[in-house]
């Protein structure tokens, strides 16, 4: 009787024993769990904070200065595709838009607000050189002046109308010939020749497209006319 009492309070003594170290491990356990949890918590990606990749007027590389308008402009892709250009934040002209043509393309924009002005094609090709000579006479001072070329630019291209685009800034406008690509971006009444301004030539050698050179892209900060 004695001997079977024992064994049972042994019994109770060993399954307490082992309940309190079942416990401790569970105990164990939820700490442990609590702690790891919590660290992934405050590492995890609801506390991380995301930066999002900060967007430049036209798409470019970095903000221009106070005082200054942001431009991207892009010549045409052989016959297929027309130039683009965009003027603050704003898209000018494009195949999009509906606005562009063989020849030169050409938007002018207010110097003082960046105000698009005027847009205009002119073909070079089968057309008359007579409007464009027309059109350039016409800008007003302190107009900023964007063009671009779209198939062929300079066929019809006289001596009068390359005078009129170099007093606007242009540097190679008297080099460019049949098929070449060229952008560029000046004022009237500018002082000296405008840094902003690429030339191509159609050359078979290194032309991307058959019988095009390849497609001409630049982006800047044009300075703010004042008074």
């Amino acid at each position: 009787m004695f001997r079977a009492n024992g064994i049972l309070k042994l019994a109770v003594l060993v399954f307490a024993f082992l309940l309190l170290v079942f416990l401790a491990f569970q105990l164990l356990d939820l700490t442990t769990d609590f702690k790891v949890g919590k660290l992934f918590t405050m590492s995890g990606p609801e506390s991380t904070v995301t930066v999002k990749p900060v967007k430049h007027k036209c798409g470019l590389s970095k903000a221009c200065p106070p005082g200054h308008f942001a431009f991207k402009i892009a010549s045409g892709a052989a016959s297929v595709v027309g130039p683009r250009f965009c003027l603050e934040d704003k898209l000018v002209m494009s195949s999009v838009k509906n606005n562009v043509g063989r020849g030169i393309n050409i938007a002018l924009a207010d110097g003082r607000t960046s105000e698009i002005i005027k847009t205009d094609s002119f073909d070079m090709w089968g057309g008359d050189v007579v409007p464009l000579i027309k059109f350039l006479k016409e800008i007003e001072e302190g107009t900023i002046v964007m063009m671009a070329s779209f198939d062929d630019p300079a066929t019809k291209l006289n001596d009068e109308a390359r005078k009129l685009i170099a007093d606007l800034g242009s540097s190679s406008i008297s080099n460019v010939k049949f098929r070449d690509n060229w952008i560029f971006v000046g004022g009237k009444g500018i002082k000296t020749k405008s840094p902003f301004e690429q030339h191509i030539k159609n050359s078979a050698d290194t032309n991307k497209f058959d019988g095009w050179p390849d497609v001409l892209e630049m982006e800047g900060c044009v300075p703010q006319k004042h008074e």
